[in-house]
């Protein structure tokens, strides 16, 4: 690294023992990156990982970079307060920063190209193609593109046309009668986004944004083509949602107001422009037009958008897509869940414990169509955050409804980029009789939660079920999330007292056992770094041990150190960002911090503080950031069985001790793989949990 980068990086990103939220995101964006560029990693999964990288990097200038545009517009001297810098300095540093990511995205794409070429999968450019390739992608272009093109040459009759977000265009300068024109033509979201060519073993794709640019100018005769450009835009997609804005203007229809903001989000201002254009006048003129400036303009190179990477597999034969994959699994069913006849009665005598993706969600799915037609059930709350788009649960629920139970969803309409699946969910709830409501006031509802109530005879019973993530078929089989199903009375009865605070929209209930955001949860937390700062002030051992996805809340970062200080113990595995420079002297030198960035998105969330006996042991909903300590609804439970606490601790277990997939942060900054220990194998703490889970050894 230059000196000057990093003197700059240092001046910028790090204050003290604290690292910038912005920066410390994009560090974990590199290491997916990573992923993409460990020859490790299957081919097609490694495509995947470059693929995600990228709609990150759109994600995170569509919310992250918005907001900040916003933020410099309207308080320009606003000051975050990790590393004190203004939105102005924020985005200074992460252009800054986004260009050298780019640069090793390229490095990356050609890496990964070549090695599919060695696997006889060849990703072509239209100049790359012989003859006889290029008359067999003229002939889909006439038959499969041509007939979903627009072209649009813009003049007083044929205004600007709109940018929509994330679709890519080709963009010409084109001379007719000697006069300058513009020709504006967009790839239509419902063309495939590559062709294949099949030759014997060997397949040849080609992003069809390339045959565009190879044969559309057949779209504009009369007209001399004088350049042209691949261009893609990325928008603010990060607007605020207040229930009051609601109430007149749209009938106190908080899902009115919702898919009228949605609606809005596709033509805010553009924060970042793609581009492969080597013309200055065009590039000026986009610049123009979208009225950017030029150091939001990345120049991209060979491919506009490396997303078409997710699909590969779906123009490859099989056998060679399968070569190429991680090995497929089923998620494991313990046998007496399998074997049960009433997983009612189960939960009655033991609590069940689920850990996705290594265990399957199928024991919940059948615990909610069983109470659907069980006459002892006689109420089913959830709340709901993403669901799949083919949600089994959902139907469960409608089942229930249909058999005379009373079901309540919470639905978390701003749930961003699943307003429109949740909308159409929460509609089609309502439609079979459910009860839904929108949450609670400006709060966001994050937590995970079922409760269900069971009259049987005389006897009121709860069963209840508490976790780190959604409610989502599809994720549960890719992301790593912790579940507990308990018929515990008290956390019955706090749970069912959470659905009747966020009917009359009061965040401010009591609660025996279960911690909530934003009145209990932070000043839980808070209270159990402090007990463990008072043994270690009596010279008692104190450990802190959790796992998030994200720390960035000022005042637990400062509790933290303080702990550090007072000789606490602290260990914690966080995937992403992580505002906390651990091994500063005399600040943060007793924690550490490690990131896994692996096959499976870790996303659980757990906070243990003690050792044994005084353990106290949470599975949560949040991870320790501002939002969602302040600004959201969530629940953290304690995990009452010792086997499922010893379960859970023997995966914290396996992850610290992880040599392949974990990174570890240090004081200066920068993320390094640790060394195996003299004498022991590597261990991917994925596999490992994989092979235990599932394959029994």
């Amino acid at each position: 690294m230059k000196k000057k980068e990093s003197d700059f990086k240092q001046s910028r990103f790090f204050r003290e023992n604290r690292i910038n939220r912005e920066y410390s995101w994009l560090l974990f964006n590199e290491r997916v990156l990573d992923q993409a560029a460990d020859p490790s990693v299957p081919l097609l999964e490694r495509c995947k990982f470059l693929s995600i990288f990228c709609s990150n990097l759109d994600e995170f200038f569509m919310v992250r970079v918005g907001s900040l545009v916003h933020q410099q517009r309207l308080e320009p001297n606003l000051r975050e307060n990790k590393t004190n810098l203004t939105p102005g300095q924020q985005i200074e540093g992460i252009l800054r920063e986004c260009k050298r990511l780019y640069a090793r995205r390229a490095e990356v794409f050609e890496q990964l190209r070549e090695a599919l070429n060695r696997a006889g999968i060849s990703i072509r450019s239209a100049k790359e193609l012989t003859p006889k390739q290029l008359e067999d992608c003229r002939a889909y272009f006439e038959t499969r593109i041509m007939p979903f093109l627009s072209p649009l040459v813009l003049d007083a009759k044929h205004p600007l046309t709109h940018f929509e977000n994330l679709n890519t265009y080709l963009v010409y300068e084109l001379e007719k009668d000697g006069r300058t024109m513009y020709g504006v033509m967009a790839l239509h979201p419902r063309l495939s986004r590559v062709h294949a060519i099949q030759r014997g073993k060997k397949t040849l794709i080609i992003p069809v944004e390339e045959i565009v640019r190879r044969f559309g100018d057949a779209a504009f005769p009369g007209y001399k083509v004088r350049a042209k450009a691949a261009v893609r835009v990325a928008r603010n997609a990060d607007f605020d949602a207040n229930v009051e804005d609601a109430d007149i203007e749209f009938d106190f229809d908080f899902s009115k107001y919702i898919k009228s903001k949605v609606e809005l989000r596709g033509t805010m201002d553009a924060v970042r422009l793609e581009t492969d254009c080597k013309r200055p006048s065009l590039r000026e003129y986009l610049l123009r037009i979208l009225n950017i400036k030029k150091q939001y303009c990345f120049k991209v190179e060979p491919f506009l958008d490396l997303r078409f990477l997710m699909g590969l597999s779906a123009v490859l034969p099989a056998d060679v897509q399968s070569a190429l994959r991680y090995a497929p699994f089923r998620g494991h069913v313990a046998p007496e869940l399998a074997n049960t006849r009433s997983l009612i009665d189960y939960v009655e005598n033991q609590d069940i414990f689920l850990s996705y993706p290594y265990d399957s969600m199928d024991p919940l799915i059948r615990l909610l169509s069983e109470c659907a037609e069980d006459s002892r059930v006689v109420s089913i709350k959830i709340t709901i955050y993403r669901l799949d788009r083919h949600s089994r649960i959902v139907e469960a629920l409608k089942r229930a409804s249909e058999n005379g139970k009373e079901v309540v969803a919470v639905f978390e309409l701003t749930a961003r980029f699943d307003e429109e699946n949740n909308l159409y969910f929460a509609n089609l709830l309502q439609e079979a009789g459910c009860t839904v409501f929108y949450g609670v006031s400006n709060y966001k509802v994050h937590s995970k939660v079922v409760s269900i109530v069971l009259a049987d005879n005389d006897e009121v019973r709860y069963i209840t079920h508490l976790g780190t993530g959604n409610y989502n078929e599809s994720t549960s089989r890719q992301y790593t999330d912790l579940n507990i199903i308990t018929s515990d009375r008290e956390i019955g009865e706090d749970a069912a007292a959470f659905f009747r605070n966020v009917g009359v929209r009061n965040v401010d209930g009591n609660y025996h056992k279960l911690l909530l955001s934003p009145t209990t949860f932070k000043k839980g937390m808070l209270s159990y770094i402090d007990r463990e700062i008072e043994k270690a002030k009596a010279g008692k051992t104190a450990k802190i041990l959790a796992k998030m996805n994200s720390l960035t809340d000022r005042e637990i970062i400062d509790r933290l150190t303080a702990a550090s200080c007072a000789g606490v113990k602290i260990d914690l595995i966080i995937r992403g960002i992580c505002c906390l420079l651990p091994g500063v002297p005399g600040a943060t030198e007793n924690i550490t911090v490690t990131s896994i960035v692996g096959r499976f998105l870790e996303h659980s969330r757990v906070y243990c503080f003690g050792e044994e006996r005084d353990r106290v042991m949470f599975i949560s909903s949040a991870d320790l950031m501002t939002r969602n300590t302040n600004r959201r609804v969530e629940i953290a439970t304690p995990v009452l069985d010792k086997e499922i606490e010893a379960q859970i601790l023997h995966i914290l277990d396996v992850m610290l001790r992880d040599t392949v997939k974990a990174r570890r942060l240090g004081p200066d900054g920068v993320y390094t793989r640790p060394l195996p220990a003299k004498g022991e194998e590597p261990l991917d703490a994925q596999e490992e949990l994989l092979r235990e889970r599932v394959f029994g050894r």
